[in-house]
Parts: structure tokens; C-alpha cells; sequence
């Protein structure tokens, strides 16, 4: 049975090791703190829209402790702390592994693959509201739970190899597509969470105002328009309009769901607001692109 590790159980890794161990795969998750506490203690606490309340007993260890080797490697930690997995993806992979990372930020496929460049990664990208709610619960909101991924151009992967991995995916109850252009689609997704996070931050509010006319959704459209020029200044190529998908998916998440960076930001924790909008200004402006939608979410968080 192949082995899949899962480092950085949040709300992401969290949601991906449940569904996986509920369908009886080989399932260890990296934590730390009270979280592996609580997951070594009394297993993961599985709070899910689609697959109901389960407690499941799931392997969980350090980064320092794990001493195992992977087939494939679900990289969810947020973009800030990709440097500090690098010993963990060398010591857990093998000629054979493929990791995939599952970040908000683009890119990070790869950064990941210069980090370990031995190690074949991927790309990937992850539609899903997950959360952690206690030390070792996990909550996942909604009916989206949607994980994309595949290889660069330059990567000769076997596509069966990619299916296997997508079929174990379906079968666990994710929708899992291979994607025939994983830099487009990282794009895409960069895209949405930028605008969604950005827009919740800044007015401080859940998804249920960006799904009704008015000022949150205007935000949410002009965050939208901006990035996606930014895309076509890149050369990606959009198979259906960018800001009617931004609208399409935000309209199908639950309205009392927020974004990731904006609870660490009410909480006061380091978030990915500089992957997630400084990085996008600064990749507009590299390209000429005028954004005064983002400038003006900017102006309420100046570094």
C-alpha cells in the first residue's frame, strides 16, 4: 500500500488526511504543539460537510521525529515556512516520491524544487474551507473540496502514476483533476484566494456579503479584473472568463466561511498577506498593470 505523509495538518492537510484514512489508505500526518498532542492522544477529530463526525487513528509525528520514506508527499504547510521543511522532504522521499504541494501562494512547486532538487515535485492547488477547531479537530465547510495538480512541462512523469494518484483522491471523496497546464491553473487559484482573502480582511466580514451586490463583492470584482490581467500579461491562457470563475466559486462557499490569512490576521499571527497581496502588487506593477483595488486593501495593511 503506498504511503502517503501529510506535512502541515491545518485545515488543508487536516481535511486531506481525514478523507484519505476514512478510505483505509496509509495516512501520516507532521504536527506539532497541543495539535499532535491531541491527534497522538485521542486521533483526528474529523468534522466534515461531506463526510460527517468521525475520530480517526491516524500516525502523526514531528518533522524531526519521521524517519520513514513516502510515495507521495501533500506539502500543506503556508508559503512562510516552505524553508523550514527542507531536512523533513529529503530524509522522507526516495527516487520514486512525488511531492505536491498544496499552497495559496504561486509558485511554490518550483521553490519546493530547489529546495530538494532529487525529489521530483509537482504543483498543485486546493479549493476546499478547512480549519483547525480545537488541538486535533479539524473542520471542513461546504461542498468544494477540490484538489488540482500535475507536472511542469519539463517533468517526465508517468501519467499513470498521476492517475493512480487522482483515483485514490476520488475515491476518498475529493474531486481530483490532473491538469494539462499546472501553471495556469496555480495561477488561477493564486488568483481567487488573493481576491477572496484580500476582500474578507479588508472589510472584515465572512463570504456571505462578497455573494450579494455591494461594496464587499464591487471589491472582490475589481481585485478580480486586476489579477487577471496580471495572468494575461503572463501568457496564461483562460479557458473561460476569470472573473465570472472568481464569482462562480465564491458564490458555492458557505457564507459563514472565512479565509485562512484572515483569521490568522484577527488572531495575530503571521499570515500569508504578503504572498497573498503584496505580492501580487508587486508582480502588477513588474508588468504595468494599473491596481487601484489592491493599492487601496494595501493602504489598510502597510508593513
Amino acid at each position: 500500500m503506498e504511503k502517503y505523509l501529510i506535512v502541515g495538518t491545518g485545515g488543508v492537510g487536516g481535511s486531506i488526511a481525514g478523507f484519505l484514512a476514512l478510505a483505509g489508505k496509509d495516512v501520516t500526518c507532521i504536527a506539532r504543539g497541543k495539535h499532535l498532542e491531541a491527534i497522538r492522544a485521542k486521533g483526528l477529530h474529523l468534522k466534515s460537510d461531506l463526510k460527517g463526525k468521525h475520530i480517526l487513528p491516524v500516525k502523526a509525528y514531528t518533522a524531526e521525529e519521521y524517519n520513514e520514506k513516502a510515495d507521495v508527499i501533500f506539502v500543506c504547510v503556508k508559503g512562510y515556512s516552505l524553508g523550514s521543511i527542507k531536512d523533513l522532504l529529503e530524509k522522507a522521499s526516495d527516487p520514486n516520491t512525488l511531492i505536491i504541494p498544496i499552497l495559496n501562494v504561486y509558485g511554490t512547486g518550483p521553490r519546493i524544487g530547489q529546495l530538494v532538487p532529487r525529489v521530483t515535485v509537482l504543483d498543485g492547488c486546493i479549493y476546499i474551507v478547512g480549519f483547525v477547531s480545537g488541538p486535533g479537530e479539524i473542520t471542513q465547510m461546504g461542498k468544494i473540496f477540490r484538489l488540482v495538480f500535475g507536472a511542469r512541462p519539463h517533468q517526465s512523469v508517468a501519467p499513470e502514476r498521476l492517475e493512480t494518484i487522482a483515483g485514490v483522491l476520488r475515491k476518498a471523496g475529493i474531486k481530483a483533476d490532473i491538469s494539462d497546464d499546472i501553471n495556469r491553473d496555480t495561477f488561477i487559484k493564486w488568483s481567487f484566494i488573493s481576491a477572496m482573502a484580500c476582500t474578507g480582511a479588508y472589510h472584515e466580514v465572512s463570504m456571505g456579503p462578497l455573494q450579494h451586490p455591494g461594496a464587499e463583492r464591487d471589491t472582490f470584482i475589481g481585485l478580480s479584473k486586476e489579477s487577471s490581467e496580471i495572468g494575461r500579461k503572463m501568457g496564461i491562457t483562460y479557458t473561460e472568463d476569470p472573473i465570472e470563475y472568481n464569482l462562480k466559486v465564491i458564490d458555492k462557499l458557505d457564507p459563514d466561511s472565512t479565509a485562512s490569512m484572515q483569521k490568522d490576521i484577527a488572531k495575530g499571527h503571521e499570515s500569508e498577506i504578503q504572498g497573498l497581496l503584496f505580492d501580487m502588487i508587486a508582480l502588477g506593477e513588474k508588468m504595468g498593470i494599473n491596481m487601484p483595488t489592491y493599492r487601496k486593501v494595501a493602504q489598510k495593511f502597510k508593513i
